[in-house]
């Protein structure tokens, strides 16, 4: 059985015990074993993130010690799959940068705050994890994000919707759907899942099973390339000292 380890908490106003469990449902529908944590201690143990298959993140805002994020970080370069949603991956904790370099974006507005209706439109050729998936309306937050360079963009939004000082830019399709790779660990990420029930639209709820499922597909994928062993990297991320 594969093995993924779910840590949930920070911000409540994310519903984030609901979320974890609707993650934890999922993969154990899929044979999965699953641990569920309430504390970022769970990072603690980097031998113990190494043997996994999946991390997925579930926390938003709040402090993190920079040791468990290099823990998390190691674990992924050498093929721990990562996957969340929403601010419990994206809005984690906002003076990390080893973090949002990981992820692959920071969340820093939602233009309208929650009830706005806008459309995610899926890029139809960019990855067989789309295929088959069609536009869809979704009334929630609209995540506008820094977002790295270097993820595959998987559906979009359409900004501006709401009023604010964004809204004299040209027009933006900003990204609500990636993927990215971390040394040879699979990441992906959904924007959307403000509360337990938008992660629970059948839309959703099909991004994030495809999803979670792919990032933890990627550490047996990179033993069979890698000769039987995952390739080790954590000791070749340099040139970040002044962001520790």
């Amino acid at each position: 059985m594969k093995k993924a380890l779910i840590v949930w908490g920070g911000w409540d106003g994310h519903e984030p015990e609901q979320v974890a469990g609707i993650f934890a449902n999922i993969l154990r529908n899929h044979q999965f074993d699953v641990e569920v944590a309430d504390t970022l201690e769970a990072y603690a143990d980097a031998e113990k993130l190494m043997c996994l298959d999946l991390i997925v993140p579930v926390w938003t805002m709040g402090e993190i010690p920079q040791a468990y994020v290099n823990n998390v970080s190691a674990a992924v370069q050498n093929g721990t799959g990562l996957a969340g949603c929403h601010g419990g991956m994206c809005d984690s904790f906002r003076h990390n940068v080893d973090w949002q370099f990981m992820t692959g974006g920071q969340w820093v507005a939602h233009p309208g705050n929650d009830g706005i209706e806008y459309m995610v439109e899926i890029k139809q050729s960019s990855s067989p994890l789309v295929a088959g998936m069609e536009d869809f309306k979704v009334v929630s937050e609209q995540y506008y994000l820094h977002v790295d360079p270097a993820v595959e963009v998987l559906a979009t939004t359409r900004f501006p919707v709401a009023d604010g000082p964004h809204r004299l830019n040209k027009a933006v399709d900003m990204p609500v759907v990636w993927t990215k790779r971390w040394g040879i660990g699979r990441v992906y990420y959904n924007s959307l899942g403000h509360h337990a029930d938008i992660v629970a639209m059948p839309e959703v709820t099909e991004l994030m099973t495809r999803g979670l499922l792919w990032a933890a597909e990627g550490k047996q994928l990179a033993r069979e390339m890698y000769g039987g062993q995952a390739l080790k990297q954590q000791n070749h991320y340099t040139g970040m000292g002044d962001s520790q």
